[in-house]
């Protein structure tokens, strides 16, 4: 098949690579390279540097405006028989799409967490199961037509970048399965139940944080979903720590004791915190500034802390 692929962030990638390997990609559409990290040096997208390394015969397009007329021209001309979207970053218009086999990749199952952070929002809910869509474009966010859904039991120890990694990876098969549906002619298309959307929002960085006077699975779920980005961080010593990875306790589990202010370090061997309802949370992983990521165990042989020490989250004032 003829494959249109537009893409940017590394989400899409896996798809992309196999859609490379079994159709004939006419063009990689992906956005302008940007300033990163601290020199502010110009960055292609992950789609971008792939397929510069590896496509070097298709055609990358780097539009600052996907709809802009002599953008759309082009892409027009190539006669695709299919436009794969995913994680692209611009709101493609009615021009663009008219008269075009149009898919996209989200990571969820719809109607559940529409929007730009959905893993993120599985995590942060708690969900047990999430899974990857592919659904029409329309103009409503995340509102298309569902075409075909994959599902994913979530780990409770699972960070959001490792259940995005596992979706990204579930995506090249339900993506292939739409496409051979379409080519057969036997595909099937779904209306969304409108009174089941949840919305996803995009996260920055003021929301990295961590209320201890929560219960611990409360304080499990936000560490892990808000890792990799934006992030966890709390304070120890008055100085910054980031939570990478913890593990709930029930109240009086582990010899935990009732009644101790939430944040007071109880095992300082072991990394265990005192949290709200009675509970405490396992500090299993941490980074402290300008640091490598830790288990607890390491950063504790370094700092020595000491029990009844405080563990300072709460959100930001």
């Amino acid at each position: 098949m003829r494959i249109v692929f537009l893409g940017s962030g590394a989400f899409g990638l896996p798809t992309l690579q196999a859609l490379a390997g079994t159709h004939e990609v006419l063009a990689v559409v992906s956005q302008p390279d940007r300033p990163a990290g601290r020199g502010g040096m110009m960055t292609p997208t992950p789609i971008a540097e792939w397929a510069a390394a590896t496509l070097p015969g298709t055609p990358l397009v780097r539009p600052a405006s996907v709809n802009a007329a002599e953008v759309v021209e082009r892409l027009h001309a190539l006669d695709a028989q299919a436009w794969v979207v995913i994680a692209f970053g611009q709101k493609l218009s009615r021009r663009l799409l008219e008269e075009r086999f149009v898919i996209n990749l989200h990571a969820s199952l719809l109607p559940r967490w529409r929007g730009a952070a959905p893993i993120n929002a599985a995590v942060l809910a708690g969900d047990a199961v999430t899974g990857n869509s592919v659904i029409t474009l329309a103009d409503t966010m995340d509102a298309g037509l569902v075409l075909g859904q994959s599902t994913r039991a979530v780990d409770p120890q699972a960070t959001a970048g490792e259940v995005h990694d596992q979706l990204s990876g579930d995506g090249p098969a339900l993506v292939e399965s739409v496409l051979a549906a379409h080519a057969a002619g036997t595909l099937e298309r779904r209306a969304q139940d409108e009174a089941q959307v949840t919305i996803a929002p995009k996260m920055s960085k003021a929301d990295g944080w961590v209320d201890l006077t929560e219960g611990a699975e409360a304080c499990r779920r936000r560490v892990h979903g808000l890792t990799p980005w934006p992030g966890v961080t709390v304070r120890f010593r008055d100085e910054p720590l980031k939570l990478l990875r913890v593990r709930p306790l029930a109240a009086g589990a582990g010899g935990t004791p009732e009644g101790f202010r939430a944040g007071t370090l109880l095992d300082a061997a072991a990394g265990i915190v005192a949290c709200g309802e009675g509970t405490a949370l396992a500090l299993v992983e941490v980074q402290p500034a300008g640091k490598r990521p830790m288990p607890w165990a390491d950063f504790a042989r370094g700092r020595q802390p000491k029990a009844g020490e405080g563990i300072i989250g709460g959100r930001p004032a």
